[in-house]
């Protein structure tokens, strides 16, 4: 295999200051007996092992080797002779440069070997002796000769340093700039092309006290001027200063008056479009010398920031308008990007200093503010309050929970600021969701544990994340439930696809982060059922989107959701994607082998009974894997100790189950709710038990619950007209002695006469593992409603609506509609 660390480009440098590109090879170090000396050897890949010689260069004690990017090594091989190496992974560069540093007895960590300084003694001599750099006089007839003096001066950091001192002492500049304006009045192209060269230069020269003068108010469009003349534009210059004079217009949205303030607004605005427009873009051998101007750039900006925050007026002008009724659009729309630049413009202060800021600013009310931005009709204008609020929420989650819980005791639902964003994202008109991807990052760093303060007298993540479910879970979870009505997506269209994966992403970290809020809120709307439903999307991401979900609950290992998944037989929808999927090897196929694979490696032993007891027959004739095999055998092992008296007290192991593994300290609200009585926990049960021949005996008619009745008899004759469907993609199909089942057509092996949520047939309740026989299916129906596991104070309300907004008494949450079976 090739050694892709070693792999190196080689450039050298020619008398146009141009990097050459001289062939792509490998590099080793070793003695060589010509040069007297350890060396670097660089031969052609194209050559094999043997390839003819790219650089043969010896270590040279005195030289100064240069390491830049992680990547480049780059050193003088003599005066006009600069040579680099470029290389293709950052572990070659760091075991060659080890090889340099060590030969010359140097520090591996440094980026240079030698001082900068570092020339000859002949030279530092010159250099001590004579008082610089002598410049040739500011003419247009030495304008050439300049230029190849600055050509030449670049690339030795002495010559450089005389060179700017030259430069700054005499008042060059402005001399330079006079012969510019000279040589546009005479057309004189040669020597603008000549001062484009020696501009450009004084730029890689990376000193502070020039760009002082280039950037004053009287030189900076000239100097913009002498870089539209580049040579390589063949005679057409660019027009920088008519798009700054002309089309680039500064708007005060709110009037400044501080001339010094305004004219540093305007100074850093030219300089960062000559940054980013004008000047040609840096090689990865000049990018360091321009340091100094990113510096003067970042410290003009720090300078505004304070500027404009010490000034009261104007923020407080700032803020009134922004929330001001009468203003109009277009001026609001103007306000928002300038704060938004604003707070761009932020991210260039240090800690300290940033937090006055954002402090001040949310004195001065910005996130009233941003709600009623948010509200407004313009994309444009959300957007820019949308990163904002991106802002506020990276550097302190904190103080946007506590604006929000604030603003609950006044406002109701729909208006909260935290609505809005779920709104947004939920409707997001993007077919790629850019924004909505945004919003949906800055959601998960509200409800992140991780991030939220718990103090004496308060504790953050209790009380927000009961707020949290309380008033925003059923707006965020209304696009899920709304296309999970029936067997499969009522909407499958990919951006539809996309946005449930982003819900369902948020909820996988709330059943990761939340513990019991989540585990209330899951067992109580049933949303594990809803979510597999997506499993019969077209869309493979959605569907995974839809297992990695039921993956993380089941990965809990928590007894509480193993019941709710076995009472409401929630394998079914997950097997009958595995079957749906064939032979076919892919994503779909290897998620849902590594979820039983879990079962059986942790062997969570009420899974496993589940499994085997219900979908044995189903999986039996899977043999590529041991997976379904191994279950069978965990099984029967638990049978054999449950049949053993002695083995008895390992089945304690099952109740143990429900406490969590990790470290993380439980709050008193959850410490309570794991330490209740295990007989309390089973009566207060959220999931409603299938119903079986007994329970149905013992219970009332169907006469009795008619309410509740037609929803679902409704839902039972839809799925009716699928059964020959279901036939044909399972090819095991049951026949039964009244009217066909509208469920799940398998003939599973199992011990329990239970039905799942959606009723499954007595084809799927047969007798004892591996015997095939079939239960009777069952003769009524029974209506069995029970409270939720975890009430939350004062939510007496809430439980009593489904996710729509109505009445139990008109149509009650499909957590606690009645489990109807087939008569």
């Amino acid at each position: 295999m090739t050694d892709t660390r070693r792999r190196v480009k080689v450039y050298t440098l020619n008398e146009d200051r141009q990097w050459d590109d001289r062939g792509t090879g490998h590099v080793s170090s070793g003695y060589v007996e010509r040069l007297k000396g350890m060396s670097l050897l660089v031969r052609a890949e194209s050559d094999g092992e043997s390839g003819s010689l790219l650089l043969e260069s010896k270590i040279n004690p005195n030289t100064a080797y240069q390491k830049q990017q992680d990547t480049l090594i780059v050193w003088s091989e003599a005066e006009n002779y600069d040579l680099a190496l470029s290389f293709q992974e950052k572990a070659g560069c760091d075991e060659i440069w080890e090889k340099i540093c060590q030969v010359q007895g140097k520090d591996p960590s440094v980026d240079i070997t030698q001082e900068l300084v570092d020339e000859s003694e002949e030279e530092r001599f010159d250099d001590m002796s004579s008082p610089g750099l002598e410049l040739p006089p500011c003419e247009l007839g030495h304008l050439e000769e300049l230029a190849e003096l600055v050509a030449s001066s670049l690339p030795s950091p002495l010559r450089r340093e005389k060179l700017a001192l030259a430069v700054e002492n005499e008042g060059y500049i402005r001399k330079l700039l006079e012969l510019f304006r000279q040589c546009e009045d005479l057309e004189n192209a040669d020597g603008l092309h000549h001062l484009y060269e020696i501009v450009k230069g004084i730029f890689l020269l990376n000193r502070t006290a020039l760009f002082e003068v280039m950037f004053s108010e009287e030189c900076i469009m000239d100097v913009i001027g002498c870089l539209e003349h580049d040579p390589a534009l063949g005679g057409l210059p660019r027009r920088h200063r008519d798009f700054l004079t002309k089309t680039a217009r500064f708007k005060e949205v709110i009037p400044i008056g501080d001339p010094e303030l305004r004219a540093k607004i305007h100074q850093t605005y030219r300089v960062q479009y000559i940054q980013d427009m004008v000047l040609p873009t840096p090689s990865v051998f000049e990018e360091n010398m321009l340091s100094t101007l990113h510096s003067f750039i970042f410290f003009n900006k720090v300078e505004i920031v304070g500027m404009l925050q010490d000034d009261e007026k104007f923020l407080t002008d700032l803020f009134a308008q922004l929330t001001d009724e009468a203003t109009d659009d277009d001026k609001r729309h103007e306000l928002v990007n300038f704060l938004k630049e604003f707070c761009a413009f932020s991210q260039t202060l240090q800690p300290q200093n940033r937090d006055t800021f954002f402090k001040t600013l949310s004195n001065m009310g910005i996130l009233p503010a941003l709600e009623v931005i948010l509200g407004m009709d313009d994309v444009q204008v959300r957007g820019a309050a949308t990163d904002i609020f991106s802002y506020l929420v990276e550097y302190n989650p904190s103080m946007v929970r506590e604006f929000i819980m604030q603003e609950s005791q006044q406002n109701d639902d729909d208006i909260l600021l935290i609505n809005l964003i779920i709104e947004h994202m939920i409707c997001d008109s993007d077919p790629e969701l850019g924004g909505a991807v945004q919003l949906m990052g800055l959601l998960r760093t509200l409800v992140d544990p991780e991030n939220m303060m718990a103090t004496a007298n308060k504790t953050e993540k209790t009380e927000f994340l009961s707020f949290f479910y309380k008033h925003c879970m059923h707006v965020l979870s209304a696009p899920l439930l709304a296309n999970t009505t029936d067997d499969k997506p009522s909407r499958d269209d990919f951006q539809t696809s996309q946005l449930l994966a982003l819900i369902l992403e948020l909820l996988t970290f709330c059943v990761e982060h939340h513990t019991y809020h989540i585990k209330n809120y899951i067992i109580n709307k049933d949303i594990l059922r809803r979510v597999l439903v997506l499993t019969a999307s077209q869309h493979a991401f959605l569907a995974l989107c839809a297992l990695r979900f039921m993956r993380r609950i089941i990965g809990l290992k928590d007894e509480f959701y193993n019941r709710y998944i076995m009472k409401n037989f929630l394998f079914e929808p997950v097997v009958k994607a595995f079957l749906n999927n064939g032979a076919r090897y892919n994503l779909m196929n290897s998620a849902i082998i590594e979820m039983f694979e879990y079962v059986r490696v942790e062997d969570v032993k009420s899974l496993t009974a589940h499994i085997v007891e219900n979908y044995w027959k189903a999986l039996e004739d899977v043999d590529y894997v041991q997976t379904f095999k191994g279950l069978k055998l965990r099984y029967e092992q638990q049978r054999e100790r449950q049949d053993n008296p002695k083995l008895d007290s390992m089945r304690s192991i099952l109740r143990n189950h429900r406490f969590r593994r990790d470290a993380r300290t439980l709050d008193d609200d959850e410490e309570m709710w794991f330490n209740a009585d295990e007989e309390e926990l089973e009566d207060c049960e959220a999931v409603v038990p299938p119903s079986d021949n007994k329970t149905t005996k013992a219970s009332g008619g169907v006469g009795e619950n008619e309410d509740l009745m037609d929803p679902i008899s409704k839902f039972m004759e839809r799925k009716k007209l699928k059964d020959s469907d279901d036939k044909e993609v399972l090819g095991k199909s049951s026949s039964l002695s009244g009217r066909q089942s509208p469920s799940f057509k398998l003939s599973f092996s199992g011990s329990t006469t239970k039905t799942s949520l959606s009723s499954p047939p007595a084809s799927l309740r047969p007798g004892s593992p591996g015997s095939g026989a079939k239960g009777s299916p069952p003769t009524a129906a029974t209506v069995t409603t029970k409270v939720g596991l975890v009430d939350y104070p004062d939510d007496d309300e809430e439980d009593e609506e489904d996710v729509g907004g109505e009445s139990k008494e008109e149509t009650p949450p499909l957590s606690k509609k009645s489990k109807l079976s087939s008569s």
